[in-house]
Parts: structure tokens; sequence; C-alpha cells
């Protein structure tokens, strides 16, 4: 028996038991639990980074440089917990995309121009 073949047995042998003891509500629980540990992690991450290797560069920088690099990193840390806490369609996902590019483009332009700076 091939390997992908196997798997999928598996698979459907999961989604089988799932089915029979009539557990969706537990794994959708499970899912919402993992989304907003994975959200968590992202953020203990992110600080770790920030703690560890930007902020004694980031404090040289002029505090409009600042304001605008915080701003931009805040805006896109709430626009990924609005993509992963909403179910995104249309219009709502293109404003996702628009406002995590300008947001990443704000940060990258401002840490940049702040590194040719020191």
């Amino acid at each position: 028996m091939s390997p992908f073949v196997r798997n999928l047995l598996i698979l459907a042998a999961i989604a089988a038991g799932i089915v029979v003891l009539n557990a969706e509500t537990a794994l959708a629980t499970a899912g919402t639990l993992l989304r907003f540990a994975f959200i968590v992690a992202i953020a203990v991450v992110a600080y770790f980074f920030w703690r560890d290797v930007g902020r004694r560069e980031i404090e040289t920088w002029a505090g409009r440089k600042q304001a605008i690099f915080y701003c931009a990193i805040a805006l896109f840390v709430a626009d990924l917990i609005w993509f992963f806490t909403a179910s995104l369609r249309g219009l709502d996902a293109l404003a996702f995309f628009v406002v995590a590019g300008v947001s990443i483009y704000a940060a990258v332009r401002t840490w940049l121009d702040g590194k040719r700076l020191v």
C-alpha cells in the first residue's frame, strides 16, 4: 500500500471516529483554541524579537519615525487578528490585503530609513 493511500485511510478513520462519537462541537472548540494559541505564539515571538533586537535600534530614531513604525505594526497586528477571527470574503478580503500591504510598506520603509540614518 502506498503511503498516500495509507494516510488517506488514516484521515478517513479519524473523520469517521469524530462523526460516530458526535464530537463535532469538541473539534470546533479545539480548532478555535488552536487558532487563538497560534495568534498568541506569533505575538510572543514578535515581542521577543522586538525586545532582543529592535528596541535598542528603534530608540535611536526620531520620535515621528518611531510613531509611524509602531502604528504600522499595531495596524498590521489588528489586521491579522481580524483575519484569524473573521471569515473574510469579497471586499473584506480585499480590505485585509490592502491594509496589510500598506502597513507592511510603512513599517519596512520606516525601518530602512532608520537604518540608513544610524
